[in-house]
């Protein structure tokens, strides 16, 4: 299990709370670096958003209809 898995499995249920220190974290970089790095800070966020997404990975069977 790779370290980004089990930081994936802490924040599980907690993914608004992690956005939030990541735009925070990276306001602060660009406030300490003065905008020097803002591309690579705004490159680095949209990254960790995209992994904090809800993409779920599929279950088996569920992309069977419902049975009623």
């Amino acid at each position: 299990m790779s370290m980004l898995d089990k930081l994936k499995g802490l924040l599980k249920g907690h993914e608004d709370t992690a956005r939030q220190g990541v735009e925070r974290t990276g306001d602060a970089i660009d406030e300490r670096t003065h905008g020097k790095h803002s591309r690579h800070v705004d490159t680095a966020q949209q990254k960790m958003n995209d992994e904090l997404g809800t993409r779920e990975p599929p279950t088996p069977g569920d992309d069977r209809p419902p049975q009623g």
